[in-house]
């Protein structure tokens, strides 16, 4: 597991990222189409998750019974998942039965047929999902934070999209959606397993006849334009609190220092948010920190979830610790177990080839290149206490937080604590849409979601309903 890849561009652009494992059966097959709810308008919020699930019901080929059996048949997974700024598609095979594997991801790319009956029908399952989605407030709670960051644009609306959005989708949209985005230069498939390359690209250039297309749109600008403060009042038991904060894009030279500070912040059970609100003074069950990295941005949040009489004590900590790290960084100790944790995390994810084909198909897609895992454990141990302490400097500043609460508390007990009330002290507030930046899905165990895999990949972003790679099987 030496991390060596094969990378090659063909027709029209679509590019091939293979890694070779001879000792493994399996063959993990990724497709990444850079399709995800930032490329949306607020008119067509939800179109690309709305896509992903559209490619399971049916082709030209197969019915959508098929595609399940077809999968089943050989023991196989298939599925699927949408992020603010990619849709994958991805299989899992026996190493004999990958030529199946890409022709089914192949027919589903290609040759889908849409039919407006079933379109019509999948609204009806999407919008039971964005209700489910809304009556979970341990995961809405992220998206308000988004919104109290980035406000009514790209970043800041949430990948499963809006009742109105979702309702108004045509078929004429959505294959105006797919024209533009789906094209071989948008696209990115990446194998690793028991293959080899050039059968990878055999049977990609047999299967994938993608129609040719232009570079889509330039994202949007990732400047932060929300209000800081979300809260959605709840009857539930528990506050589900959020606080973020502008952070790194995934290219950052400094994105390995945020990690590490992350990791100590809230990213492990020996954290420091972990440590002190739960395990020292027991005042909550599930409390952790976490990494989203986007091309041009990114946003480091912590979550907590408390109750209502708490509130104001939890949130001083957090804000306590957040200038107390800012102040005087980390301690040696507190890098030195980061950085192992990190690299741990790093090499025992490289014993499952799918999560190997994740940081392939990711990283190639977003950034162009790919870093091998030792290039990784390099930037890793590059870290010291000085550049954690820069990092925090740059990041942590009290100006740019934000807040987001779902819960029974009201949007005034939380406000004073971005205004300076007693509660919390020199946080003041800038003008809206002028928010400071930097240098430019989660474990609910209620011991500590795992810290994000470098490089960046975030567990808050992804979101397939029942296609998602996290959740339960399509039956």
């Amino acid at each position: 597991m030496d991390g060596r890849y094969t990378r090659e561009v063909i027709q029209g652009g679509l590019r091939v990222v293979c890694e070779e494992i001879p000792h493994v059966r399996s063959v993990s097959i990724g497709v990444w189409v850079g399709s995800g709810s930032r490329v949306e308008t607020a008119e067509v919020n939800g179109i690309s998750h709305f896509i992903e699930h559209m490619l399971f019901k049916g082709t030209r080929k197969r019915s959508a019974r098929e595609i399940a059996e077809a999968i089943d048949s050989v023991g196989g997974q298939l599925n699927a998942f949408t992020g603010k700024e990619y849709t994958c598609f991805y299989c899992k095979v026996l190493d004999e039965h990958f030529s199946l594997a890409v022709d089914l991801l192949s027919d589903m790319l290609i040759n889908s047929t849409f039919e407006p009956k079933e379109i019509e029908r999948e609204k009806g399952v999407i919008l039971e999902e964005i209700k489910m989605y809304l009556d979970s407030p341990d995961e809405l709670v992220h998206d308000l934070l988004a919104q109290a960051l980035w406000g009514d644009t790209h970043l800041g609306r949430n990948i499963v999209g809006t009742v109105e959005a979702v309702s108004g989708l045509t078929r004429e949209r959505i294959l105006e959606h797919m024209a533009r985005y789906y094209t071989p230069i948008n696209t990115v498939i990446a194998a690793v397993g028991h293959i080899e390359h050039a059968q990878v690209v055999q049977e990609i250039q047999a299967h994938f006849h993608m129609r040719p297309g232009q570079a889509p749109p330039a994202l949007t600008n990732g400047a932060c334009q929300g209000s800081r403060l979300e809260v959605q009042e709840k009857d539930t038991e528990q506050v589900h609190l959020c606080v973020g904060l502008p952070a790194y894009p995934l290219d950052h030279p400094d994105l390995y220092s945020l990690h590490v500070l992350n990791t100590a912040l809230g990213g492990a059970t020996s954290s420091r948010l972990f440590q002190e609100i739960r395990e020292n003074r027991g005042l909550a069950y599930s409390v952790y920190s976490y990494q989203s990295a986007y091309r041009d941005t990114g946003l480091l949040g912590i979550y907590i979830g408390l109750s209502p009489r708490v509130v104001d004590e939890v949130l001083s900590l957090v804000l306590e610790e957040l200038e107390d790290i800012r102040e005087h960084g980390l301690t040696d100790a507190e890098v030195i177990r980061a950085r192992e944790q990190l690299k741990g995390g790093l090499m025992l994810g490289l014993e499952s080839t799918s999560s190997r084909m994740s940081r392939l198909g990711k990283s190639e897609l977003s950034l162009n290149k790919i870093l091998t895992p030792e290039e990784i454990l390099r930037l890793i141990d590059d870290v010291t206490p000085e550049t954690v302490r820069a990092v925090a400097q740059n990041v942590l500043k009290p100006e740019s937080c934000a807040l987001s609460a779902v819960g029974p508390v009201k949007a005034e007990k939380l406000e004073r604590f971005l205004m300076g009330g007693d509660e919390a002290e020199g946080l003041e507030i800038p003008p809206k849409g002028d928010i400071p930046m930097g240098d430019t899905p989660a474990p609910r165990t209620g011991e500590v979601a795992a810290t994000d895999h470098p490089p960046g990949v975030s567990r808050r972003e992804g979101r397939g309903g029942e296609n998602s790679t996290k959740d339960r099987p399509r039956r």
